[in-house]
């Protein structure tokens, strides 16, 4: 026990320094593109994830500084400055603390498995093109442009051995995370090889202090409010979504299951402390997360120790972080990637609905061109209308007649708002005898849409002077109907037990 302990201890520690290391140039990204100093950026990274594994962070998930909350940021500070971030930012936090308090969490299990697929591989594809941008340098009049000759040569070289040693490695040893042999190996041959190569110090500098506490700078007052909170909603529903859907996809890999609504409540406090720290903020990091699971470290000590490591590198360590050839960084993020996705998405043509397949396809392309939250909205619209389409043409009514000349309408499927219209076109009130059934034995109410149909459909047969009877329809659908009471025949022994999903029922 006492060994397997140790083990753990060292592989959490081993895999947060990677993690931290591979966070070093993205916060530093993000931040370029929320137009704010680097340092906002390597902070949120090291508050967040170390706050959420402290107090409400899915064990193995790493939370920092986010490329998808960056680019909602960014409009904010252009037209109103870093201050107005910093205040968006706690009420972001105070947001999402009430909604994990709320228990809003739990919603996230209610995303089907397509759109699950659809954003494992949009991301995958997002972490690729994000690591291509360092494929570019400034030319003579200081415009970016692409890599050319030795420039170009040295750095894929350098990201294919960064790879080849992160897959080969493992079957070595397994001593220490392949991915940080292989930046150590890459950065010791680049630096003692004297080979020029682009560095993760030019990106910028992450020599700093401690951060320090520091009320956001801006009028208390309605409008700033105003200003802020459709920022903070947006920037709270997408963190969290980010994040739970991350924590879902840890748990299918590791088998076993997170707490979406303490996650919740643990990012909400972590924004919340980080607005009041110089921090841009952050959510669930799907990239190194991947690489934190990959690595068998699936305890909360690894996310602390990925903030302590980054904390120290600003401090003590910047010169020699410095130094670390970013083709070492590419080259672990193209493997992320390529791990990310999920290849077996091929296989499932010909073998899944075509409507799933639309949902992947849909999910994947709206996170790379857009961003997660839009993405997983419109998976699971997608999907909640391929279903209200797939039940409503399940609705069947077969008809007989009865001994004494009444004719029975037996209704099957379910009846809610897609299914209304043909349920009501399968009847014939004027041709119909003077006493018809409808009967509910094998069908369900559902909706408020199914209730206005059953009333509708009453009051055109009373109109005729038609008698209309109602089987095996539930007590409590009878109590919301207007036009159908008098008409029921309830055998309670027979009845399925349900409710209608009506909000008139409280």
């Amino acid at each position: 026990m006492n060994i397997k302990h140790h083990n753990d201890t060292k592989t959490n520690l081993l895999s947060g320094l990677t993690v931290a290391l591979a966070l070093v140039p993205e916060a530093i990204a993000f931040a370029f593109v929320a137009h704010v100093h680097p340092l906002v950026g390597l902070y949120a990274a090291f508050m967040v994830s170390l706050i959420t594994a402290l107090i409400g962070g899915r064990p193995g998930m790493i939370s920092g500084a986010a490329g998808s909350l960056a680019v909602v940021m960014v409009a904010l500070v252009v037209e109103h400055g870093v201050e107005y971030l910093f205040a968006t930012v706690v009420l972001m936090g105070v947001l999402q603390i009430i909604f994990g308090l709320a228990k809003f969490g739990k919603f996230i299990r209610m995303v089907p498995h397509p759109v699950m697929l659809g954003f494992v591989n949009g991301l995958a594809i997002v972490i690729f093109l994000a690591q291509l941008g360092h494929f570019k340098m400034a030319d003579a009049n200081g415009a970016m442009v692409w890599m050319q000759g030795v420039p170009l040569y040295t750095m894929l070289g350098l990201v294919v051995l960064t790879m080849v040693i992160i897959y080969l490695m493992p079957k070595l040893t397994s001593v220490i995370p392949s991915a940080l042999a292989a930046i150590a190996v890459v950065s010791a041959l680049v630096i003692f090889a004297g080979i020029d190569t682009k560095t993760v110090g030019d990106l910028a500098s992450i020599k700093g202090g401690l951060p320090q506490f520091h009320m956001p700078d801006v009028p208390l007052n309605w409008e700033t409010f105003k200003i802020i909170l459709p920022y903070s909603l947006i920037l709270a529903c997408i963190g969290l979504i980010e994040s739970l859907l991350t924590l879902n996809l840890i748990d299918d890999m590791t088998q076993t299951r997170g707490k979406p609504n303490r996650a919740c409540v643990g990012q909400g406090v972590a924004n919340v402390v980080t607005g009041f720290f110089g921090g841009m903020g952050g959510c669930a990091m799907i990239g190194q997360s991947m690489i934190n699971v990959t690595n068998g470290a699936v305890k909360n000590l690894s996310g602390i120790a990925a903030a302590l490591f980054l904390l120290s590198f600003i401090l003590f360590a910047s010169q020699w972080i410095e130094m670390i050839p970013l083709a070492a960084l590419i080259g672990l993020m193209f493997v992320v990637s390529e791990k990310t996705f999920e290849w077996g998405s091929f296989r499932l043509f010909g073998k899944v609905p075509l409507a799933d397949l639309l949902v992947v396809i849909t999910v994947a392309t709206v996170t790379v061109f857009t961003d997660l939250a839009i993405a997983v909205v419109v998976g699971v619209i997608i999907s909640a209308l391929v279903f209200a389409w797939q039940h409503a043409k399940n609705v069947e009514v077969r008809m007989s007649t009865e001994e004494h000349g009444w004719k029975v309408y037996e209704l099957h499927g379910s009846l809610f708002f897609a299914s209304t219209q043909s349920f009501v076109t399968r009847f014939a009130p004027k041709e119909d005898p003077e006493d018809v059934v409808i009967d509910f034995l094998h069908a369900r109410v559902i909706d408020h849409s199914a209730l206005e149909a059953i009333d509708m459909l009453a009051d055109r047969y009373t109109q005729l002077g038609k008698r209309l009877h109602l089987r095996h329809l539930s007590p409590d659908c009878l109590e919301l109907l207007d036009n159908a009471k008098g008409m029921i025949e309830v055998n309670v022994m027979e009845d399925p037990i349900y409710h209608p999903a009506d909000s008139r029922l409280g």
